[in-house]
C-alpha cells in the first residue's frame, strides 16, 4: 500500500505498484472480495463465474500472459476454485463472518451459498426475488444474511435453515429506474443494516433498518441521485479522549461511507447527525464500490469511470478503535454467542429454542455424518498425501525429477526432450484430493501416456 499512501513512493520506479494481475475471468468481473482471514479472494463476473483465489507458496515474478513482457507480477495468485451454477451474470459476492460460507447473487434473481470448506459445494440456493439480485451482506454475528435486488425489495435469511426471516419493501416504493449495483451494509455491531437506492420523500437515501423489530424510521440523506453502495467501516469506535482525561465513557458507534451516482461520497458516523464529511464530483461517473482498510482509517473507491481514489482519516477524526476482543464482548452481551466466533463444535452445540429448528438441526447434522463416512470410504484405500508420498517426502521427490528426462526419437533419428514441471507446489490445497503422481501424469503429452499404457 505505500505507493498508495505515499507520494514519493507511487513516483520510485523501484517499487512496483502491480503486485498481480489475474485475467482468468472471460467477461467482465463484477465483484471482488477479501475473506476475513486474507488467505482468500473471492470474484464474480459476467461469465456467470465465481472465481477463488489463493497465493502461490513459490516465490519469483512472472510475465502476464499476452503482455509483451514489461508487466511482471510479483506476486502469484492462483485460481484455487471456479463455482458454477448461476445462470446470469454475478453481480456481488460475500464471506460470512467466519470465512464457513461464501455466498453469491446473480441476475437470475437468486442467492446461491456455498460451503468455503468444501467447495464447490452448494448449501442453499435462496429464491424468493423476482428482479435482479444486486447485493449481499452478511449479519456480523453470523445470525443473518440480507439481499437487495431490482424487484424493490429488500430480504432478510436467517442462516440456521436458509429460509425468509423479513421482505422489506415501503422504503423502495417510490424508486424508479435502475442503479448498476446495490451494494447493502450490515454495522459491524450487527445494529443496523443499511440500504442501497431508497426513497424519502422523493429524494434519494441510504435506508437504515434497525435490527430489532426491522424498523425504517431513520436513513441518510442528501444525495441528489440514488445510492449505488453502502459500506461500514469494520471498526466499532469510541470517542478520543483529550489529554488523557479520564472523562465519563462514551458509547460506541460506528462509521459508515455512503457512495451514489451523483459521482459523490459521503462518511457518516453513527453518533452523529449530519456527515461527518462530503466529497462532491469524486469522479466523472459513478461510485461502483467501496472498500475500508484493516485497521479502519483508510478507504478505497471506484468509479465507473476506471479510477479508484483513495482517502486517509485520523483516530482524531474518526475516534479510538475498539481491539477485536472489545468487538467480541460487545456482540456476546447483545446477542449471547457469536456465531461469528464460534468453531464448528461449538455451533453444533448452540441451543435452539425454538422445536422445528431443533429438528432441522438433527437433519442437517445427520447429513453431515453421513457425508463424512461416504468420504471416509472413497478416501480410505487412497494413500495419505500431506507432505509424504509413499514413504519419501516431497522435497526428495522433487529432487530426483531434477535427474530424470523423458526422451524420445523422431523419425529422423533426433532426441526430443519432454520437460517436467519442478516449481515448488502448494501442498495446502493441490494435494487434498490428487496425489503427487497424478499430477506429474497429467503433465505428460498425450503420446507419451499412450505410448506407456
Amino acid at each position: 500500500m505505500s505507493p498508495v499512501l505515499q507520494e514519493d513512493d507511487e513516483k520510485d520506479e523501484n517499487i512496483p505498484k502491480m503486485l498481480c494481475q489475474m485475467d482468468n475471468h472471460l467477461a467482465c468481473v463484477n465483484c471482488v472480495r477479501w475473506s476475513n482471514s486474507g488467505m482468500y479472494l473471492a470474484s464474480g463476473g459476467d461469465d456467470k463465474l465465481i472465481m477463488v483465489w489463493k497465493r502461490a507458496t513459490y516465490i519469483g515474478p512472472s510475465t502476464v500472459f499476452g503482455s509483451s513482457g514489461k508487466l511482471a507480477n510479483v506476486e502469484q495468485w492462483r485460481c484455487v476454485s471456479i463455482l458454477r451454477n448461476h445462470s446470469g451474470d454475478v453481480m456481488d459476492v460475500a464471506w460470512s463472518p467466519h470465512d464457513a460460507w461464501l455466498a453469491s447473487c446473480s441476475v437470475d434473481n437468486t442467492v446461491v451459498i456455498w460451503n468455503a470448506v468444501k467447495f464447490p459445494e452448494i448449501l442453499a440456493t435462496l429464491r424468493g426475488h423476482s428482479g435482479l439480485v444486486k447485493g449481499l451482506t452478511w449479519d456480523p454475528v453470523g445470525k443473518y444474511i440480507a439481499s437487495q435486488a431490482d424487484d424493490r425489495s429488500l430480504k432478510v435469511w436467517r442462516t440456521l435453515d436458509w429460509q425468509l426471516e423479513t421482505s422489506i419493501t415501503k422504503p423502495f416504493d417510490e424508486c424508479g429506474g435502475t442503479t448498476h449495483v446495490l451494494r447493502l451494509s450490515w454495522s459491524p455491531d450487527g445494529h443496523y443494516l443499511v440500504s442501497a437506492h431508497a426513497m424519502n420523500n422523493s429524494g434519494p437515501t441510504a435506508q437504515i433498518i434497525e435490527r430489532e423489530g426491522w424498523k425504517t424510521n431513520m436513513d441518510f440523506v442528501g444525495h441528489r441521485k440514488a445510492v449505488t453502495v453502502v459500506k461500514f467501516n469494520p471498526k466499532i469506535f469510541k470517542k478520543k479522549q483529550k489529554n488523557g482525561s479520564s472523562a465519563k465513557p462514551s458509547c460506541p458507534y460506528c462509521c459508515c461511507a455512503v457512495g451514489s451516482k451523483d459521482r459523490s461520497l459521503s462518511v457518516w458516523l453513527t453518533c452523529l447527525k449530519r456527515p461527518l464529511v462530503v466529497i462532491h464530483e469524486l469522479f466523472d461517473k459513478s461510485i461502483m464500490d467501496i472498500s475500508w482498510t484493516l485497521n479502519g482509517l483508510g478507504i478505497l473507491v471506484c468509479s465507473m469511470d476506471g479510477s479508484v481514489a483513495f482517502l486517509d482519516f485520523s483516530q482524531d477524526e474518526l475516534g479510538d478503535p475498539l481491539s477485536e476482543e472489545e468487538k467480541s464482548r460487545i456482540h456476546q452481551s447483545t446477542y449471547g454467542k457469536s456465531l461469528a466466533i464460534m468453531t464448528e463444535a461449538q455451533l453444533s452445540t448452540a441451543v435452539i429454542e425454538n422445536p422445528e429448528m431443533l429438528k432441522y438441526q438433527r437433519r442437517q447434522q445427520q447429513q453431515q455424518l453421513d457425508q463424512k463416512s461416504a468420504t471416509a470410504r472413497e478416501t480410505g484405500s487412497a494413500s495419505s498425501v500431506a507432505g509424504v508420498v509413499n514413504g519419501e517426502s516431497l522435497e526428495d521427490i522433487r529432487k530426483n525429477l531434477l535427474k530424470k528426462q523423458v526422451e524420445t526419437r523422431t523419425a529422423d533419428g533426433r532426441r526430443r526432450i519432454t520437460p517436467l514441471c519442478i516449481a515448488q507446489l502448494d501442498t495446502g490445497y493441490s494435494f487434498i484430493h490428487r496425489t503427487f503422481c497424478d499430477l506429474i501424469w497429467g503433465s505428460l503429452p498425450l503420446s507419451f501416456r499412450q505410448l506407456a499404457s
